[in-house]
């Protein structure tokens, strides 16, 4: 991925402060390097976990380690098209997203969990290109999504400190790390 510029972390009045708990979780002062980080980050964490184990569930009614890969894989889409769309000027306001009935829709504990990780890193790389295909002004821009207004830039930081949000939890309630 060509990195033509920095991406520094988005003022309070980019996002909804619901997703300022997302974004202060993200490592770093730059984009980029926030998103490599998280990255290489989860995909360690999970790296070595048989399927067996990955269908574990800390409680009953919780997703199994697959379906958390999997619902940061499918967060990191929808938040990527958000910004793209709001990156061209797209001015309708975007619906959000059901990931309570997304999650069990994607079967995805029927996936080696190898395979969602390897997809993860996947879309990963594109959401890598896409921020940096972003001029500043792109970056700037602002769309409604979920009723909530967002900059481009602010989606981005949104997705490492989803990302960092999830690892987190598959630390202490899975017990995945340590």
């Amino acid at each position: 991925m060509q990195i033509t510029i920095a991406i520094p972390r988005p003022a309070a009045d980019e996002h909804h402060e619901y997703y300022g708990a997302y974004i202060a979780k993200a490592p770093g002062d730059d984009l980029f390097e926030a998103l490599r980080l998280t990255a290489d980050s989860l995909l360690a964490l999970v790296d070595g976990v048989g399927d067996s184990q990955a269908l574990h569930r800390y409680a009953p009614g919780k997703w199994s380690v697959k379906e958390v890969l999997n619902h940061v894989v499918d967060s990191e889409r929808v938040f990527g098209y958000r910004a793209l769309a709001f990156a061209r000027e797209d001015r309708a306001p975007l619906p959000g997203f059901d990931e309570t009935a997304w999650t069990p829709a994607a079967r995805s504990d029927r996936r080696p969990l190898a395979a969602i990780a390897g997809e993860f890193r996947a879309v990963r790389d594109a959401t890598g290109w896409l921020f940096g295909s972003f001029d500043p002004d792109a970056l700037v821009r602002r769309g409604e999504a979920s009723e909530c207004v967002f900059t481009v830039r602010a989606l981005g930081w949104s997705i490492a400190g989803h990302t960092r949000h999830h690892e987190t939890i598959l630390r202490e309630r899975y017990g995945l790390g340590g």
